[in-house]
């Protein structure tokens, strides 16, 4: 047996949309390390290239949502007409951003609309993957598109997902408690989700960052 080095890269497919006079290109990709401004430039590049009318970026956050529940699905986009269009928020968030914030920025500053949707998914079941997720964002980027999706097998593995973890939750009486309480929060909210606002999430990131050079600074100055 030989080893072999796979190379992490972004694939790009396409295809033609169902119902409408629209294709579709697909990227699919993990975050780089380096050079941020000239991988979002290039996908940019591209994206005129094919005369892209509307970039999305899917993705996901952790939230206090139950599993039992379908995924709420919060989205903002760069341009005001968008937002009134597709029924999103105009973002005002300043600080610090990954390489989703970069491409959209990269998007505005080249004249090209976007939009971004984000999936809210258990913080208490976050190392576990959530079809549940999947099929709320692929729901809501068909209602975008303006057609339908088969998403049967996607249907069944938030199932299974939702069983699973379930059971897991169950053999734990706190959590289990916890559970049950965020059902309820959930339901009297109804359409009213409660899934922290882009200002929220900064604020936790900006905290999170202040605590973790805190303690990198007593840790030095212990070994000191």
């Amino acid at each position: 047996m030989t080893r072999r080095i796979n190379w992490p890269e972004t694939a790009f497919y396409h295809a033609s949309v169902p119902g409408t006079e629209r294709d579709a290109v697909l990227s699919l990709g993990i975050e780089p390390n380096l050079r941020w401004r000239t991988f979002s430039d290039e996908i940019v590049d591209l994206a005129r290239d094919l005369g892209i009318e509307l970039v999305v970026t899917l993705g996901a956050l952790l939230a206090d949502v139950p599993h039992t529940r379908p995924a709420p699905v919060t989205g903002s986009a760069s341009d005001t007409k968008l937002v009134e269009e597709l029924g999103l928020a105009a973002s005002r968030y300043e600080g610090p951003t990954g390489i989703v914030g970069v491409l959209h920025d990269s998007c505005r500053r080249a004249g090209i609309p976007s939009a971004s949707l984000w999936a809210a998914v258990p913080h208490y079941a976050s190392l576990a993957a959530s079809p549940k997720a999947a099929l709320a964002l692929c729901e809501r980027l068909a209602g975008l598109l303006g057609t339908e999706f088969e998403l049967t097998d996607l249907q069944r593995a938030s199932d299974a997902y939702e069983q699973q973890v379930s059971e897991a939750v169950a053999s734990d009486e706190e959590t289990d408690a916890y559970v049950r309480d965020l059902e309820a929060r959930r339901d009297a909210l109804g359409d009213q989700l409660d899934v922290p606002s882009g200002e929220t999430l900064a604020a936790e990131l900006a905290r999170f960052l202040r605590e973790h050079e805190a303690r990198q600074q007593d840790e030095e100055e212990d070994s000191a």
